[in-house]
């Protein structure tokens, strides 16, 4: 039995005086019963499928890109931009720019110039960067990702990816021979809306075909991948660390047990 959601605006049960805040209800036969297996599986994809290639290697693209090859092969060069790149992100204006970037390719890329433009190195190529940023050759799976994802397809789980993103990932999938294997993709620039919204993981789940009681969100950020909770699903959420062997994915099959 499929959970019913909350209407929007109604006034959600109460059972006991510290219910977890949710999005949907269940009955009274639900909430007795064991939970339902695991059916499907959503992942986020950035840092958890795949991740872009290391910052100085990214700006040494750049710089070919923007005829200044060799001008960061210096790797103290290179690392003094690095260093420009982390302290920049954290001024009060570039921090703002990011609101809602992942709603639209437009937010996003003027997001990211507002940051590129606080560079020095970037400055007058924010343009460039970007275009390098989301150019399918800056991003890789990780090692485990291809593996985990056939083998859920071969004990009959149904796979999907729910990313906060301004552009279409789905080529990256089949740049590595990946898009066959996952069935449903809900992206939030064309969804309109970014995670935690409980709505972006109920779409994800309709894609499947699947209950979103019956699905395991995997992530690596608590308080976006986190949100499915509120929608049904159940979570696992990966360690919030830069990797660049094994992301740790075949704990999902742990998890998710034989078939």
């Amino acid at each position: 039995m499929s959970a019913e959601p909350v209407p929007t605006g109604a006034r959600p049960s109460m059972h006991t005086l510290f219910d977890s805040a949710t999005a949907y209800g269940i009955g009274g036969v639900e909430s007795a019963a064991p939970p339902p297996p695991i059916q499907a599986v959503l992942f986020d994809f950035v840092n958890t499928l795949f991740q872009m290639i290391e910052v100085a290697d990214w700006l040494r693209l750049v710089a070919a890109d923007t005829g200044r090859p060799g001008a960061l092969d210096d790797p103290a060069a290179a690392e003094a931009v690095v260093a420009d790149l982390a302290t920049a992100y954290q001024r009060p204006d570039v921090l703002a720019a990011q609101v809602g970037r992942d709603r639209s390719m437009t937010a996003h890329r003027d997001a990211m110039i507002a940051w590129f433009a606080a560079v020095p190195f970037l400055r007058g190529h924010e343009p460039a960067a970007h275009a390098r940023m989301i150019d399918a050759g800056s991003w890789r799976p990780y090692p485990d990702t291809a593996p985990v994802l056939r083998t859920l397809r071969e004990r009959g789980l149904r796979v999907g990816v729910v990313s906060d993103i301004a552009w279409d990932i789905r080529v990256f999938a089949d740049r590595h021979g990946l898009g066959g294997l996952i069935d449903a993709w809900a992206l939030s620039f064309e969804a309109g809306r970014e995670k935690p919204d409980p709505e972006l993981f109920r779409k994800a789940c309709a894609g499947l075909g699947a209950d979103p009681r019956a699905t395991l969100m995997v992530g690596d950020n608590p308080a976006r991948d986190g949100g499915a909770a509120a929608a049904g699903l159940r979570c696992y959420i990966l360690p919030a660390e830069h990797r660049t062997g094994e992301r740790g994915l075949r704990a999902v099959l742990d998890l998710i047990g034989p078939r």
